[in-house]
């Protein structure tokens, strides 16, 4: 599936995106492993997200779609779930991997857990090591890679955790794990990253403590059944904060947007950039806060991005590298080494496009250096990475030229529907699918 993009236009009007997928995959996976029945609203009904529900289901967990986001998960308690038949594949999801491998080290049976030809590139050591710290064994593909084969029956022992990078899924996996451990788990974070994780577990009544960048967990609690409304995904979001900011003539609202505060980097960095970005309706929805957000056009500049910002907005940085094409002046990242790791090498993938739309930058270890300019047309290769595909789509508003975005599927995986949403927006966009 292609993406062809009209050049120029603006967008205007108001929509939801979908659910936040990080919070998408945890209450399926909490409320398997709780006690009752949990209630799901706003689920996001993504590949990924879908991806991780069927890996429940395999594992004897009832859980039933009602539409419309709607999911109802009937928990089977921690020490509940059955051996899957066979490998549970993930697709393309790398949360659900590494989050259900910590969850799986602490169970009485062997798995494996397997995904797409993106997935099985990625490096699973970052998870792989503290779960063998505290006990448990995985065996790999050369270099931690996917399939992970986990032995069942191994018995935890919590640990303490230095994080040697910031990342929310590294956390989550130990945390995961130390339900199943004797003692106390605890972890230490080089800097804040997304608290779904923790937030969601008090949800669900069990009990987890945070002292400074430390946060720890007792194992051998119950989780009870809770409801849940997942608000819109931030991340998605990100594409139409940055469509609306670089397009003149925008204006758009979003309704119903998390709004963590570990996750509102990419607001942050597109304010100090310029950005006319204001939050309405904030309230709070089942421990978590949501905004509408409202976005309109305002003339960009380049800035040095606040490396505090970074795992803040980690997901969000192939829509801000195009804000950053469109912005007056030079932006700087640095210290984001995580981008290349991620579906794909993101700062490289965005390097090549942004060079293809006439868009001069330089690629360093950890960022890039992007001088804003005209973009002109072309071909944008998307390296199967649904996020490289919205970005370069959302490239067009400014575009001299038309752009045709290769490999969309993907997108499916986190924002099923985008074409036809950003289509009622006003971008200009068609699908074309390829002939069989």
């Amino acid at each position: 599936m292609e993406f062809r993009l009209s050049p120029g236009g603006s967008i205007n009007g108001e929509a939801r995106v979908p659910g936040d997928k990080s919070m998408s995959h945890r209450s399926i996976m909490l409320g398997a492993l709780a006690e009752g029945t949990s209630r799901v609203t706003g689920f996001l009904e993504g590949e990924d997200a879908l991806a991780t529900l069927a890996a429940f289901r395999a594992m004897g967990v009832d859980i039933q779609r009602h539409g419309a986001g709607e999911v109802v998960v009937n928990g089977v308690g921690l020490h509940g779930l059955k051996a899957p038949a066979q490998p549970l594949d993930l697709g393309n999801a790398g949360t659900g991997m590494r989050l259900m491998a910590g969850l799986l080290a602490g169970q009485p049976f062997d798995s494996t857990l397997t995904g797409d030809a993106s997935l099985c590139s990625r490096p699973m050591g970052r998870v792989i090591t503290p779960l063998e710290l505290m006990g448990a064994h995985i065996e790999s593909s050369e270099g931690g890679r996917p399939p992970l084969h986990i032995s069942g029956g191994r018995r935890l022992q919590g640990i303490h955790y230095d994080l040697p990078m910031a990342s929310a899924q590294v956390k989550s996996c130990v945390l995961l794990a130390g339900l199943y451990a004797e003692g106390r788990t605890s972890v230490t974070e080089p800097a804040p990253t997304r608290d779904h994780t923790e937030r969601m577990l008090r949800g669900f009544g069990y009990e987890v403590l945070r002292e400074g960048e430390v946060i720890s967990l007792e194992g051998g609690g119950t989780l009870k059944a809770c409801n849940i409304d997942v608000p819109g995904d931030i991340s998605s979001a990100a594409f139409f904060l940055v469509a609306a900011s670089i397009a003149p003539g925008s204006d758009v609202l979003l309704n119903h947007v998390g709004i963590n505060p570990t996750r509102v980097g990419v607001i942050n960095i597109l304010q100090a950039m310029g950005a006319d970005i204001t939050l309405k309706n904030q309230r709070e929805v089942g421990g978590e806060p949501v905004a509408d957000i409202h976005v309109r056009h305002a003339p960009l500049h380049g800035i040095e991005i606040p490396e505090d910002q970074v795992p803040l907005a980690i997901d969000e940085f192939p829509a801000l590298f195009i804000a950053a094409a469109c912005a007056e002046g030079r932006t700087v990242l640095r210290g984001a080494e995580e981008l290349r790791v991620k579906e794909s090498d993101r700062i490289a993938a965005m390097a090549e496009g942004l060079t293809t739309l006439g868009i001069t930058n330089e690629v360093l270890e950890d960022g890039i250096v992007i001088d804003g300019g005209t973009l002109g047309g072309g071909k944008i290769r998307t390296f199967m990475d649904h996020r490289i595909a919205m970005a370069f789509a959302i490239a067009a508003l400014r575009a001299q030229e038309e752009i045709l975005v290769l490999d969309c599927d993907h997108v499916a995986t986190s924002f099923p529907g985008f074409d036809a949403l950003a289509r009622g927006l006003g971008l200009q966009i068609t699908v074309q699918r390829e002939e069989a």
